[in-house]
């Protein structure tokens, strides 16, 4: 079937004289489907955690929770912060199927990642491994999301995704459901490497859609650091701010 994640084609069809921006429906000379005005009035992450991507006053420090508490991974890469539209639009690419707004957010994070990658802020991977989804949740879903993220970035990155390396053997609760201190608790044999995993010495970037509290990154990097990773970084399309910000 056309409508399942393996399909290696497009899932609209691309007008040449025709292309309408997503998130206005209004005409759009861009190949990434948004119009400039709407592309600029995106809610982009300025000042953030150089470690977290938490929204800060002030750009350039390390936020209270990442100094007490060190998270596993390295650095974490997101666009945007969490808000109208982007939580509008990440949420109908998850919970509606719309994955036309998903590949047009994946392209523009591939842009963000070029750049930083062209101005020698970031180092680029070795791998892009999506973040695992419980088989309940992906059988009621029909696909995960961060898989198909990490696909879409793979092809503009032409850095090779791993599907498999990282396995969530175990159902847990949804995390949305549950605070910081139990999100912990939930996550804590979670998930597996396979059989045979190749970690040793390698650079990965997790890809996932939305990072909250960073308790999945950090269960996901402390695994593969224990394994030998010799970086691990986080790849998102936003950050959420800190409660009551």
């Amino acid at each position: 079937m056309h409508c399942q994640p393996e399909y290696k084609h497009q899932v609209y069809i691309w007008l040449k004289n025709n292309q309408t921006c997503l998130i206005c429906d209004e005409a759009s000379e861009s190949g990434d489907c948004v119009c400039n005005v709407c592309e600029t009035e995106l809610p982009w992450l300025m000042d953030q955690c150089t470690v977290c991507a938490l929204p800060l006053p002030m750009d350039g420090l390390i936020c209270g929770q990442c100094q007490k508490f060190p998270p596993a991974f390295k650095h974490v890469v997101a666009p945007w912060t969490y808000s109208f539209p982007v939580d509008t639009l990440i949420s109908r690419f998850k919970h509606q199927a719309r994955w036309p707004l998903g590949h047009m957010l994946a392209r523009l994070l591939g842009q963000h990642l070029h750049h930083r990658f062209d101005e020698a802020e970031l180092s680029r991977p070795d791998c892009l491994l999506p973040v695992p989804m419980a088989r309940k949740r992906l059988r009621e879903r029909g696909f995960n999301q961060a898989q198909m993220l990490a696909r879409w970035l793979s092809e503009r990155l032409d850095i090779p995704v791993d599907e498999h390396l990282v396995l969530r053997p175990h159902e847990t609760v949804a995390q949305h459901t549950l605070d910081a201190k139990t999100r912990k608790r939930n996550l804590l044999t979670a998930f597996a490497l396979a059989p045979g995993a190749q970690v040793q010495g390698r650079h990965f970037a997790l890809v996932d859609d939305v990072l909250t509290t960073g308790t999945t990154a950090h269960s996901l990097a402390r695994l593969l650091m224990d394994a030998g990773a010799q970086q691990v970084d986080v790849y998102c399309l936003a950050r959420t701010p800190k409660p009551g910000a």
